[in-house]
């Protein structure tokens, strides 16, 4: 929380920034192991598709990495280089992430498309089984895991939803190959070729959702848009409930979430000699203790005016 100047007064739990950060560190063991064995399996077979799972997950773990950097860079205090802090570093961070993932999945649909057009490729269904199955489990049980570890997080948050992606991709890849069993048994070797990129351009579709989801969170914050709705609402009740309580009118309400924080400016208009200073002090601790359980570091700005043309 931060008074009026922007000076600190009471943030998050203090071990939050170091659960967010071991969250990521477990993350990036995970797709270590995952990325490493299917590229490992997919360069032994030469499957496509788990050659692109690998690498999409070893692009995951090089974003791990920045949401790692990101994430002490947000927990700095403010400087006199910065007096703001860094904090935009996270919806920066979330970006970037974003359209390094939408790039891959770019090139990956345009390599599928060509190997169709060439004819297809062999593929080794049992392996493509096996390996989205096992995949399936570890995604969900990761996913699962970093979310508990730090769930208030919007840099963890984009880790799960990696994770989130890769469960699905896994499941993808393990009904494909089945098929593929399927239509081997069937004697439909033709039609097997085109499997393997058939699944990379099925899986592309799949995961389109991710980094656009996430690139437009991140645009949203970067652009200083309104906070997330249920943000909004206890802002809303917040007021409403200081306007009862002290008998104030209609204020100019104004709030964005950048990162972990949240700027808010409340702005009263009030009749003239009504009003002293720590009545305004007692309207504005109101409205600070009421938004300090969303658990956000406040930069509030709480005023009271009697010129109409202050609170514009």
């Amino acid at each position: 929380m931060t008074a009026t100047d922007g000076t600190p007064v009471d943030g998050k739990p203090v071990d939050g920034k170091a659960r967010e950060r071991r969250a990521i560190v477990e993350s990036i063991v995970g797709a270590g192991v995952i990325g490493t064995g299917a590229l490992v399996g997919g360069v032994l077979v030469q499957s496509r598709v788990l050659i692109f799972d690998g690498a999409f997950v070893v692009l995951g773990i090089v974003l791990s990495a920045m949401s790692l950097v990101a994430s002490r860079a947000a927990a700095a205090a403010p400087s006199a280089r910065f007096p703001f802090g860094k904090q935009a570093v996270t919806p920066l961070a979330i970006a970037v992430q974003g359209a390094a993932l939408l790039g891959t999945l770019v090139y990956a649909a345009a390599d599928a498309v060509i190997v169709i057009v060439a004819g297809g490729a062999d593929v080794a269904a049992g392996v493509v089984v096996a390996y989205g199955l096992a995949s399936l489990v570890a995604s969900l049980l990761i996913e699962r895991r970093v979310r508990r570890l730090a769930p208030d997080s919007d840099l963890v948050a984009a880790e799960a939803a990696q994770w989130r992606a890769g469960a699905v991709l896994s499941l993808v890849y393990a009904a494909g190959a089945g098929v593929a069993l399927l239509l081997s048994a069937l004697r439909w070797d033709d039609v097997v070729r085109y499997l393997d990129p058939g699944l990379v351009l099925l899986a592309c579709l799949a995961l389109l959702p991710v980094p656009l989801r996430l690139l437009r969170a991140a645009a949203l914050e970067l652009l200083e848009a309104a906070p997330p709705a249920h943000v909004a609402q206890a802002l809303a009740d917040a007021v409403a409930h200081v306007r009862a309580e002290h008998g104030l009118g209609e204020p100019l309400v104004r709030a964005t979430k950048l990162g972990e924080r949240l700027y808010v400016e409340v702005d009263f208009v009030v009749e003239p000699g009504t009003w002293d200073v720590s009545g305004e002090d007692r309207v504005r601790r109101a409205v600070l203790d009421r938004l300090e359980p969303l658990g956000y570091e406040l930069w509030a700005n709480v005023e009271l005016t009697t010129d109409p043309r202050l609170a514009q």
